[in-house]
């Protein structure tokens, strides 16, 4: 009877979320009322109040769902590989299978992410969440680094905000032209444009042809940490 009673909670909560994420990304936020919510999703109000506090709460969650599943995804896809470009190359890809196949979640993750403060109730925490995703990054790269697979001529948060700026650019690419390919043929187009780069030039050379760069010092290091400041979400 237990476990019927807890189905039951579960598949409840799902329709509410359903419900509430479609709304949210037809609406916005501020036009969903929460009627409109529990009448798409088959409910009472009492239901909705019982797995979540307000419609606030119940945005927060999606926006929890969005990120979580996301950062569990890529932690996973991290371990399939051997070598960076593995590695990389399999996080692009269950990262592009997640956004194809829950476009509206990721719709509403992005437009959090950008609105105005005080617009979206998961403003705060898609910058949280958005760190954790950058950091994680990071520490690749640092891997990398420290077993030569990347060139030291760069910063670390340089080439993270390179890789991880792309992914995301393409992933926003997509929810704006669905007929953008997101695949895994993508992604390993994209990581070896990372690590080979498209310019026919002698690995000694800079961007501009004029000899090797500089070593990174402290205003390369400091000028992206603008982006994710440490102790700041």
């Amino acid at each position: 009877m237990g476990n019927t009673t807890n189905h039951s909670d579960s598949e409840t909560r799902r329709q509410l979320l359903q419900a509430a994420l479609k709304s949210f990304a037809d609406f916005g936020y501020a036009a969903t009322s929460v009627r409109h919510i529990v009448d798409a999703a088959h409910v009472s109000k009492p239901a909705l109040y019982y797995y979540f506090k307000d419609k606030a709460d119940l945005f927060d969650a999606l926006v929890d769902q969005a990120h979580d599943e996301r950062y569990r995804l890529m932690q996973e896809a991290a371990q399939r590989g051997n070598s960076l470009a593995q590695k990389l190359e399999e996080i692009a890809t269950a990262i592009f299978e997640f956004s194809v196949q829950n476009r509206e979640l990721m719709r509403l993750a992005f437009a959090t992410a950008f609105a105005a403060s005080g617009e979206a109730p998961g403003h705060t925490k898609c910058r949280e969440k958005g760190k954790r995703a950058f950091e994680f990054f990071r520490s690749l790269i640092e891997q990398g680094q420290a077993s030569s697979e990347l060139d030291p001529r760069f910063t670390v948060d340089e080439l993270a905000m390179g890789i991880y700026g792309q992914l995301n650019s393409h992933i926003m690419v997509r929810l704006l032209v669905p007929e953008c390919p997101l695949n895994r043929q993508t992604a390993q187009q994209i990581v070896r444009l990372f690590l080979e780069g498209a310019a026919t030039r002698p690995a000694s050379t800079d961007r501009n042809g004029h000899g090797a760069l500089p070593p990174p010092g402290k205003d390369r290091q400091s000028k992206h940490r603008q982006f994710f400041p440490k102790g700041k979400a």
